[in-house]
């Protein structure tokens, strides 16, 4: 599963993509607390559904992003481009798309999320292939659990995720995850050289 520094690598490049012209450090720093805040329920120890639970699902971007539309298309007057411009808005809704394909997306892929809780409890991974063979045609495997794209992997009550806060029961030795693999490494450097060349790019320059 990925760990926080992978997903905030990964939110940069995706910044740096859709920020435009209002990329700079204070819009890149909002983005990464908003992708960072999830991983926040590994600290849940007094209940089943902590971590890639309470935090980790659709309704942590749904509701913010139904609110931001509704101030923004029903509203008179929108606090938010009223507040902070249209830079503002343009820096809350790439927040809640980072949110969702940085974090939330990369752990579904790479282990599973809770998605629907608290009024569906059930971890979903997004796990398959797909392959073109001269035999079989187009094979795709990600439609095998039911659910597009998805595959069940029990509730909350029947699976224990474990992290450096709650090593689980009987577990002494406490692990926090950096890298755990290659892809993962790829993502951390390139997203982190990524980032820092925007970041330098944008800056003013001196003739």
């Amino acid at each position: 599963m990925p760990s926080s520094v992978v997903h905030l690598a990964f939110a940069g490049v995706v910044a740096a993509a859709l920020l435009g012209t209002t990329f700079d450090r204070r819009a890149l720093a909002v983005v990464l607390v908003a992708v960072a805040i999830p991983d926040l329920d590994s600290f849940i120890l007094f209940s089943d559904a902590g971590h890639r639970t309470v935090l980790h699902n659709l309704w942590v971007a749904v509701v913010p992003a139904t609110l931001l539309f509704v101030d923004l298309r029903v509203r008179e007057e929108s606090f938010v481009r009223g507040r902070w411009g249209a830079r503002g808005v343009r820096i809350a809704w790439v927040a809640v798309v980072c949110y969702l394909v940085a974090h939330l997306a990369l752990d579904a892929a790479d282990g599973y999320v809770n998605l629907l809780w608290p009024l569906h409890d059930q971890f979903y991974t997004l796990d398959g292939s797909i392959e073109l063979s001269n035999e079989r045609g187009i094979v795709n495997t990600f439609s095998d659990g039911g659910v597009p794209l998805l595959d069940a992997r029990g509730t909350s009550s029947e699976q224990q995720i474990t992290t450096g806060i709650d090593p689980g029961d009987g577990n002494t030795e406490r692990v926090f995850p950096v890298i755990r693999a290659g892809w993962q490494l790829v993502v951390l450097v390139g997203g982190t050289v990524v980032t820092a060349m925007r970041l330098a790019l944008d800056d003013p320059v001196e003739s």
